[in-house]
């Protein structure tokens, strides 16, 4: 048996999901900064579990605590140029691989976090991605900073870094002639006013009242806020031009004059995807919108620009002007002889004219808005600024050749140069909207990972030095390279290639770190289109290799929602078999006395089921599994759904594996293991949805170590039979802990439920798949109860309502105790005191221990802003209940 790793027995949760939390918010030196990448594994959790996975368990038993401490401080972000901490991380990794730096590979390495912190601790390292925007992104951030950002003296603390990497200095250099030639370019396009540099041009899309004897201009808006400060609300505020038919906007400044009684400009024109007619009142529905766009009824609007000063406190809020709308005819005329210009030069158009993936590609939207070119989601003057710098870019290639710069040398230079464009784009689109509460104002194209519409967009400046341009785009890279060529001495290997079939001989490495494609959470390829499509144009030439097709490959994408021939119908089957070829392969290239970890976060359990199913047929046995929190608290999708906040770190070897079982001596393994793990789950303060995540990932520990379980008929257990059951144990050990009791069992189904559903999911909705397994963990069969009582359906997603949400006369003759704790809370509400004590009475529950411990426990369970918890305290301050043991009545607090 090979010997055990440290992360096998041992791991800080907490504080390496803490310190992977606040990673998400650092801004400066960080790899995500570099270019964007979906579902990055934060630095620091992936620096504690290739160190911890490469330094054996033996003889630490009394050192545990210590070495704990020391993965917590080596994961810190303060530390990630901490020589002596470091240097020690690399010196226990060779003691314990026979003094050689062990071989490590990712086959999935996206953005490249994991094999970078492979590279920061002393390893060889070799990455790679079947998608060739991830590649590119592998080069900048893996490849190139270690093979030509030596700094003189290789000084490792960055203190010199500014005047001995000729590297960065060349970076820097061509960077800033870009900007210079650009801007002869470009400036006329964005004037300043007075030393006032326009930051934001802001835009609404306009359609036409549909009521024949109307037909004024709709501004479709969202809201009207362009500032929200604690002393100052700066908005735009509509105005009727009746002899127009149309909206104009003047802009309202709190600090200058009030805002109207009458007015709120958070209700725009647009709600709920149904726009209302400023003149009649006429209201247009989404269909006939996205009908409207597809017809090309459809105009745009400039209706305000935003400016900053160096030195000016805020920003300057401006109407515009004829002179505004001149500009911008002027490059729309500009725009057309540019094109002629640079597509002669290039053999193809400038502007992407490649089709966006199909309507009901997962992650996109806009394509019912008749968005059916990639070139489709920028505005004229955005595609002149692009198109200028991607010839700029090719200029700048050109110019290093004619200075005798080494070819590869001025590659790697112009591929920075060219991912600054890509950020250009990413700020540079319809998409962007404007955030109304400060920052730099424009929001990104990618504030999530999806490709949506933005009614009211924000469009940036490329020459703005304050941020969303060309000098903010440059000075990240720039950052990166600084921070990597003080972390390494060397390149990691990267190869543009599938993890089904890895270019590598058997048992070739010590150990893999990955992070595989989430079933069908991401539309990776779909969604890097839109930096591919500019990076072929601006130095596809260079890497023929990587740019060869007219979009990224698709075909042999390891992920859900696409399989061909057959489009979207059969991923679940496709996916499971890539993955399981992945693993395979895995298998295949590791050592025998290996170790590979595996990351995975997917809520749903036909996520996890492929997920399982591909591991247990590849042959490798997952030695433990730990959750680590890797997102930021308040990130955009978790606000409204249930998505999840920590990933699976599975560890897995090629070990052999136990001979055939029976499952019902598996279940009674697998009930003590789990309880096992979750005591200390629970310890470590894993909560809700990831709670249960966390208990798959334990239940497969046992589970895969068989090379078969068979039932007493010799049937196999399906995947879906553990996964039901290790639902069952969790929910049974959740309500226990959650209502601090052990007299669950006089509980019934649907208030376990209920209770079960606050803990895990708040008042966030569900896909109804997960919300169906966990009512079946309960015995509620959910198609039977939903949109009957606290229970409703809405597409495919469920939720569970509050008492807020429910009317008193649904509930007077229920006899389940969470529809009398509604009951009750609605009475609270509205004073009622008698008929609630008589209502406690006659259901019995008027001094009831169990009845306060629940609604304590279903209020310790919400967000402090939640009226459900508001409620519930309310109530429960004044709530008596039976002390069991004195029989003194006394307050619950």
């Amino acid at each position: 048996m090979s010997e055990r790793r440290f992360i096998e027995e041992h791991f800080p949760i907490q504080k390496i999901s803490e310190i992977s939390g606040k990673e998400k918010s650092i801004r400066h030196k960080h790899i995500s900064t570099l270019h964007i990448w979906w579902a990055r594994r934060p630095m620091a959790a992936s620096r504690a579990t290739i160190f911890t996975s490469l330094i054996s368990e033996k003889e630490v038993e009394t050192k545990i605590e210590k070495i704990n401490d020391f993965v917590i401080e080596l994961s810190r972000w303060e530390n990630s140029l901490n020589l002596e901490k470091i240097t020690s991380a690399r010196d226990q990794i060779l003691r314990n691989n026979k003094k050689k730096p062990p071989k490590i590979l990712d086959p999935f390495a996206g953005g490249g976090s994991i094999p970078f912190e492979a590279l920061r601790l002393g390893c060889e390292t070799y990455a790679q991605d079947y998608n060739p925007v991830a590649a590119l992104i592998l080069k900048c951030s893996i490849e190139y900073p270690q093979k030509y950002g030596k700094t003189s003296g290789n000084s490792f603390d960055g203190l010199h870094a500014q005047q001995t990497n000729p590297f960065l200095k060349d970076v820097q250099k061509w960077g800033k002639w870009i900007y210079d030639e650009a801007n002869k370019e470009l400036k006329a396009y964005y004037p300043d006013d007075n030393s006032f540099i326009p930051v934001a041009y802001i835009w609404s899309r306009i359609i036409n009242c549909q009521n024949s004897s109307c037909g004024a201009k709709i501004p479709l808006m969202r809201q009207y806020l362009l500032a929200k400060k604690k002393d100052q609300i700066v908005s735009l505020y509509p105005v009727k031009i009746k002899s127009k038919n149309q909206i104009e906007f003047k802009i309202i400044d709190s600090k200058r004059e009030k805002i109207p009684s009458n007015f709120d400009p958070l209700r725009g024109s647009l709600s709920k995807a149904i726009a209302t007619c400023f003149f009649c009142g006429s209201r247009i529905d989404s269909k006939m919108i996205s009908k409207l766009f597809l017809e090309k009824k459809d105009t745009q609007q400039l209706v305000a620009v935003i400016y900053n000063k160096d030195g000016y406190e805020g920003k300057l809020y401006k109407e515009v002007n004829e002179k505004d709308l001149k500009i911008f005819q002027n490059a729309e005329t500009r725009l057309q002889i540019k094109i002629e210009e640079i597509g002669k030069k290039l053999g193809m158009s400038p502007i992407p004219d490649e089709d966006l993936p199909p309507k009901g590609t997962l992650g996109f939207r806009i394509q019912r808005y008749n968005m059916k070119k990639w070139g489709d989601i920028y505005n004229s003057r955005q595609k002149l600024s692009m198109i200028t710098f991607v010839e700029k870019v090719r200029q700048a290639y050109d110019k290093m050749l004619s200075q005798n710069y080494d070819k590869e040398y001025a590659k790697a230079i112009a591929t920075y140069l060219a991912l600054a464009i890509d950020r250009l784009a990413d700020f540079g689109s319809t998409l962007c909207i404007l955030n109304p509460t400060g920052g730099r104002g424009v929001v990104h194209t990618f504030g999530m990972q999806v490709v949506q519409m933005g009614w009211t967009y924000a469009e940036s400046n490329p020459l703005n030095p304050f941020g969303a341009g060309w000098i903010t785009a440059c000075k990240k890279n720039e950052e990166w390279i600084e921070h990597v060529s003080n972390s390494n001495t060397s390149s990691a290997k990267i190869s543009n290639s599938s993890a089904t079939s890895l270019p590598y001989q058997d048992s070739f490495f010590d150990a893999v770190f990955t992070d595989p494609p989430y079933y069908d959470n991401i539309a990776y390829s779909y969604l890097s289109d839109y930096f591919y499509v500019w990076l072929k144009r601006s130095i596809g030439y260079l890497y023929p290799e990587l740019f060869s097709t007219p979009l990224t490959p698709k075909s042999n994408e390891v992920v859900a929602h696409y399989n061909p021939p057959t489009g979207f119908k059969n991923g679940k089957q496709f996916f499971e078999q890539m993955l399981k070829k992945s693993f395979s392969e895995i298998y295949r290239v590791l050592k025998p006395q290996g170790i590979a970890v595996i990351v995975y976060a997917h809520k749903s359990t036909e996520g996890w089921e492929t997920l399982i199913n591909s591991l247990l047929d590849s042959g490798l046995v997952v030695t433990a599994a730990w959750p680590i929190n890797t997102e930021m608290r308040g990130r955009l999708r978790a606000t409204d759904s249930a998505a999840l906040a920590s990933s699976i770190y599975m560890v897995t070897r090629k070990q052999k594996k136990e001979p055939i079982e029976f499952y019902r001596e598996v279940k009674k393994e697998l009930k003590q293991y789990l309880h096992k793990k979750l005591d200390q789950l629970w310890d470590e303060g894993i909560s809700g949805a990831d709670f249960f995540i966390s208990g798959i990932g334990s239940a497969i520990e046992v589970f895969g170590k068989y090379e078969r379980v068979v039932d007493d008929s010799d049937n196999k257990i399906p995947v879906l039979k553990l996964l039901d059951d290790t639902r069952e144990i969790v929910t049974n050990y959740a309500i226990r802990q959650v209502l601090h009791s052990e007299f669950t069992d006089e509980i019934s189904q649907m208030t376990r439920f209920y209770i079960l559903w606050r803990w895990a999911y708040g008042e966030a909705k569900v896909p109804f798949d997960d919300a169906r397994k966990m009512a079946q963990s309960v015995g509620i069969d959910l198609e039977n109860e939903w949109n009957k009582g606290f229970i409703t359906k809405d597409k495919e997603y469920i939720r569970v309502i509050g008492p807020d949400e429910r009317k008193i006369e649904e509930l007077e003759d229920s006899h389940e105790l969470i529809d009398i704790l509604h009951h009750t809370l609605l009475l609270w509400r509205k004073n009622k005191k008698e008929d609630l004590e008589t209502l406690l009475q006659d259901k019995g529950y008027s001094k009831s221990d169990m009845f306060k411990r629940i609604g304590q426990a279903i209020s310790e369970s919400l967000p402090i802003d939640s009226t459900e918890k508001k409620w519930l305290d309310g109530f429960l301050t004044g709530f008596r209940v039976d002390d069991s043991q004195t029989g003194v009545q006394t307050k619950l607090f």
